[in-house]
């Protein structure tokens, strides 16, 4: 049995093929390919949480789970909020092939999932991206935005400035791209195409009243039903999409916490992105539409780029 540690995962998973093996493994589960159950996640003292994230992919003959912890204050003590590893079995033998280092997978196959749906539903034409949060998910999300759209203008807003300022000057000199500080999440956001929210936030960081009518945004922060980064203005005037449909009914504070408020009704999901990318449903519709992609992460994902990376080595 092998241990993967999170710098081969780096070295041997770049961002373009994970982008291409994440819009595979949509589509593998739209298709009943592929497989999961709901995570369990465990409360843990503090508001932190112990998942467990099993899956299976029929085609690649694995099957395994994820377990991770998700402590969102670790950025205070200079530690990722996500930390564990995918357990990998072959489903001919039962044989556990590797263990591979969660950490890493779930920061690039996040980012990439993100830039699967941004693909579909975002304009085109898209310009401007705004970031909410700048920590490591930031930084992926970046990478994995420009894969997709020829961004010309990033914006980022933080609630901790110094961490903004930080992220800004590291990622410009990356990507060589201006990278613009803001003051308030409103300015961030006005201007943008694109929005991706990686935050720890408890409560709504991007307003409706912000938003520009045609803007795509990634909701990818708020994993739990009762933690939301998006209002429910924002939600509301929405078009939702799902990575999977009870993934989001069960998980995502976003939607559930107006839903149970009376402020939204399930008429504003139109469905799950495999079967958008399978022409099932459809895609963006009219150009002022606000399309959402609600991230919850999938075991699926996680099990998908865990697979490449043992098969690479």
């Amino acid at each position: 049995m092998n241990f993967i540690d999170g710098n081969q995962v780096e070295s041997l998973l770049n961002m373009k093929n994970c982008i291409d093996l994440m819009r595979e493994t949509l589509i593998d589960l739209a298709e009943g390919r592929a497989c999961q159950v709901l995570r369990m996640a465990m409360p843990l003292e503090g508001g932190n949480v112990l998942g467990v994230m099993p899956g299976a992919i029929l085609p690649k003959n694995v099957a395994g789970t994820k377990v991770i912890t998700v402590f969102p204050g670790n950025f205070r003590k200079g530690l990722p909020s996500h930390q564990g590893v995918v357990l990998v079995f072959d489903t001919q033998t039962g044989k556990l092939n590797a263990v591979v280092d969660g950490e890493s997978v779930t920061a690039i196959r996040t980012a990439a999932v993100s830039a699967v749906a941004t693909d579909l539903l975002a304009h085109k034409n898209s310009k401007t991206l705004t970031l909410i949060g700048s920590g490591l998910q930031a930084r992926k999300h970046l990478e994995a935005m420009l894969m997709v759209r020829n961004i010309n203008k990033v914006c980022v807003w933080d609630i901790d400035t110094g961490s903004a300022k930080h992220y800004a000057a590291e990622m410009s000199k990356r990507h060589g791209i201006p990278i613009n500080v803001c003051e308030t999440s409103g300015e961030a956001i006005k201007e943008a195409d694109i929005i991706c929210t990686v935050t720890a936030a408890k409560e709504p960081v991007v307003f409706g009243s912000d938003i520009k009518p045609g803007a795509h945004i990634n909701a990818v922060g708020a994993c739990r039903p009762d933690t939301r980064e998006l209002d429910a203005e924002t939600v509301l005037h929405a078009h939702v999409y799902a990575d999977k449909m009870e993934s989001l009914l069960n998980e995502a504070g976003d939607f559930l916490i107006p839903f149970y408020e009376g402020t939204v009704t399930k008429e504003i999901i139109v469905g799950e992105l495999g079967d958008a990318l399978l022409g099932k449903i459809s895609g963006r519709r009219n150009s002022d539409d606000i399309t959402v992609f609600e991230s919850l992460g999938l075991a699926v994902y996680d099990l998908a780029a865990a697979d490449f990376v043992i098969n690479r080595l």
